[in-house]
């Protein structure tokens, strides 16, 4: 479509459109926006998306509704996919970073989520240096809910990073919370190291 009008002016006509919707009080319709994102990414390219519409995506993580910060947590992962490991370095990354550290435990389960999500669609060593560190460290989150998303992050990310990263970095992790205090932990851990030796 960019290429037929030209993306000025299909900016110009759709995006205050968007920004609107975005952000109505409706959550299904911040939804249905949200589900075109990529396709709009695609059309827009990389740099006018990453101006206008990244910190959008990234707000989207915030949002009051859990179905829709899942939805945000996806869509970066397919952001990730369409411009590349490089991009979400330098625009989706810091921003996690400081959500991860947020206040709130939904805002930073969000932050999991996406972490994990978004790994997958990396390769090894982008993965290993730049998500499984900010990932492990909220292995020690104080809230369970946290801590055994992390789990199930790490089963997602264990194949990214490849065996000897999951020996040395991954499993430790999981080891140490299998003693976690709170069941829930304790069985996603194992869950996780039980899927990790079924693949060996």
């Amino acid at each position: 479509l960019n290429k037929v009008i030209g993306v000025d002016v299909l900016s110009d006509a759709l995006l205050p459109s968007i920004m609107d919707l975005a952000n109505d009080s409706k959550w299904r319709i911040r939804l249905a926006i949200m589900q075109h994102i990529p396709l709009l990414a695609k059309q827009l390219g990389e740099e006018f998306f990453t101006e206008q519409m990244t910190n959008l995506c990234v707000g989207w993580l915030k949002d009051d509704i859990s179905s829709i910060r899942k939805s945000a947590a996806e869509n970066l992962k397919e952001l990730t996919n369409i411009f590349g490991a490089e991009w979400a370095i330098e625009n989706l990354i810091p921003p996690l970073g400081e959500i991860r550290r947020h206040k709130s435990y939904l805002r930073r389960l969000t932050a999991v989520q996406a972490f994990a999500a978004m790994s997958t669609v990396m390769d090894a060593e982008t993965a290993r240096i730049e998500i499984l560190p900010l990932v492990l460290l909220m292995a020690t989150d104080s809230v369970a809910n946290i801590r055994f998303n992390v789990a199930k992050g790490l089963k997602t990310m264990a194949p990214v990073c490849g065996p000897a990263v999951t020996d040395a970095q991954i499993r430790p992790v999981l080891s140490m919370l299998t003693d976690d205090p709170d069941r829930d932990v304790r069985f996603f851990a194992i869950k996780t190291l039980e899927s990790l030796d079924n693949k060996e």
